[in-house]
């Protein structure tokens, strides 16, 4: 039997960048002079995989959250891996906003991506395996045309190409 060659589509988020991240948002927090005397905080829990952001009112939450926006990009981490919740009251006259960290992808998710490159006519196998996509075919031509087709697509979140031998 010949060669079988495979890649695979994951949607991961390095959290050692995003903490790097973080404490680069938190830095320039306390250096800002508008946050002198706030109470902002970013909370990273990890086991949950969320991200929570806390300040005095919906302007600072707002400036908040564009400052990690842009620490986040600046490490390479794409921001399409946080969903940001709405904006609600919390303690003592603050307000919160919870983003969620979505790392691996969902099986709604998969299916839809092996049943748009099933679509597209390719000589190529695509399987679910937990929450990743693995493609496999003959030829490596066939396995980089479908790469260049997905990443034309928009699927909403952030998908990396990984293991491709």
């Amino acid at each position: 039997m010949a060669d079988v060659n495979s890649f695979d589509v994951v949607s991961k988020v390095d959290m050692q960048e995003v903490k790097n991240a973080l404490d680069q948002a938190l830095k320039e927090i306390h250096q800002r002079f508008d946050f002198k005397g706030t109470r902002t905080e970013l909370t990273l829990k990890e086991k949950e995989s969320e991200l929570v952001l806390v300040s005095d009112d919906e302007y600072k939450l707002k400036s908040v959250v564009d400052i990690v926006k842009a620490k986040l990009i600046k490490r390479n981490v794409s921001v399409r891996a946080f969903a940001f919740g709405p904006v609600e009251p919390a303690l003592g006259g603050t307000v919160r906003q919870v983003a969620k960290i979505q790392n691996g992808l969902s099986s709604e998710k998969a299916k839809e991506i092996a049943k748009l490159i099933k679509d597209w006519k390719f000589k190529v196998q695509a399987q679910i395996q937990g929450d990743q996509l693995r493609v496999q075919a003959k030829s490596k031509d066939e396995l980089q045309a479908v790469i260049v087709r997905l990443k034309s697509q928009d699927f909403g979140i952030d998908l990396q190409y990984v293991n491709y031998r």
